[in-house]
């Protein structure tokens, strides 16, 4: 039987929650009832109480109460929260979690969410669920639904959206409870690709994917660089080609595509085999170009199109990139090669084009070659990335470190 895990504050939504837990148990499916609240109990037993929830943080339940300091407390019970999913989950009982909320609640249930590997159901009804969503879903599978109305009591409206997130969680889980991979399934394969590197990832996917691998491509949209970066962590993805690196640009200049200050470090923070290059960091990503902060507006600015501003990088901006990714790189603890293409490394920084600029490459590659560890494996090509010989050199490499790499851990 699947099962459905249940988590929310239960002293605010207790009625809620034993609506959803009827409604999924006449889905045919388990319940377990995780109570993440702090002022009070349900009314009605639960498996998960809020005390386990905060010892499970390292934290005690009263003192939450006594201090009466909301935010430490919604902390706190995030915090358990997670560590208990978590362990549910290592343990069977979890095959889809359901949770409903306001912002306090939707917060807790979606860090909690977030701890779980990518492929796990995993449903939040929420106040929140028709804005900014990005702090409750994170870069992860989370389905977000509009609760319409607040949650607060079974109303007409709240009943059927409430039996409708009931119905979903439960389908969900009971694929999940069946679904066996494919004992055939091929290596993963993470490729990150912009506009301006297209041909480059277009060429390694196909001669990849030629040679027994699947390959899934990441826009370098900030929000693509998130999701891979937690497709290796949560293990899918077994090997990365990490051609597009321009959302560590975006990080370090204040564009609006970034992934934020951890891209670039869960391949060599996991071992897995990675292939990286320098495409795109030639480019600062910005939205109309009325957007563009005036302190900027006299730079080497390109519409790309009417809603994508493109600033290219400078001399300076590079070099400090060059250090930044020599700082990844070399806390990497497994195969890796670094890609350098001395022509070019986007389809508009080759020789001609509008943000063609050699002194910044120079600065760029200087800058990465001086702060690598020795032990780094650089191949350099006078080629632009999108050239399909230096496309085709990176595949290759990519399958000789993974194949070495498969085969020692086979022996081990």
């Amino acid at each position: 039987m699947a099962t459905v895990v249940l988590l929310g504050t239960l002293d605010t939504k207790g009625t809620e929650y034993a609506f959803l837990r009827d409604r999924i148990l006449d889905e045919g499916c388990d319940v377990v009832m995780v109570d993440a609240g702090v002022l009070a109990d349900p009314g009605y037993p639960v498996d998960v109480t809020r005390d386990d929830v905060a010892a499970a943080a390292g934290a005690d339940l009263q003192a939450l109460i006594d201090a009466d300091d909301r935010g430490a407390a919604v902390e706190a019970q995030s915090e358990g929260a997670a560590v208990i999913v978590e362990r549910l989950f290592d343990e069977g009982r979890l095959d889809g979690i359901l949770g409903v909320g306001g912002s306090g609640g939707s917060s807790i249930v979606g860090h909690a969410m977030r701890r779980l590997p990518v492929g796990v159901p995993k449903l939040l009804v929420s106040t929140m669920g028709s804005g900014d969503t990005r702090p409750y879903v994170g870069a992860v599978d989370i389905a977000m639904m509009y609760s319409v109305v607040d949650i607060a009591g079974i109303n007409e409206i709240s009943e059927r959206i409430l039996a409708n997130a009931a119905a979903g969680i439960a389908g969900m889980a009971k694929a999940h409870a069946v679904h066996v991979p494919g004992a055939e399934s091929r290596p993963l394969v993470g490729a990150s690709m912009f506009g301006v590197t297209t041909p480059a990832v277009a060429s390694a996917r196909e001669w990849l994917e030629d040679h027994g691998y699947e390959v899934l491509v990441f826009h370098a949209t900030g929000t693509g660089g998130r999701s891979m970066e937690a497709l290796i962590e949560s293990g899918y993805i077994t090997a990365s080609l990490d051609v597009t690196t321009t959302e560590l640009a975006d990080e370090l200049v204040g564009g609006v595509l970034s992934a934020g200050p951890d891209r670039l470090e869960a391949a060599g923070r996991k071992g897995i085999p990675q292939v990286v290059s320098l495409g795109a960091l030639d480019m600062v990503n910005f939205g109309p170009s009325a957007t563009v902060p005036e302190a900027m507006r006299d730079r080497n600015l390109y519409v790309h199109n009417p809603t994508v501003t493109l600033m290219r990088t400078t001399p300076q901006e590079c070099a400090a990139l060059g250090q930044i990714i020599a700082g990844k790189l070399n806390r990497a603890t497994g195969p890796l090669t670094l890609f350098i293409p001395l022509a070019g490394v986007s389809m508009i920084s080759t020789h001609g084009g509008v943000f063609f600029d050699p002194d910044a490459d120079a600065a760029l590659i200087d800058a990465l070659k001086a702060g690598l560890d020795p032990s780094v494996d650089v191949v350099e090509m006078e080629t632009d990335i999108n050239d399909p010989q230096f496309a085709i050199a990176m595949a290759e490499k990519l399958d000789e470190l993974y194949r070495a790499w498969a085969s020692a851990r086979i022996a081990t």
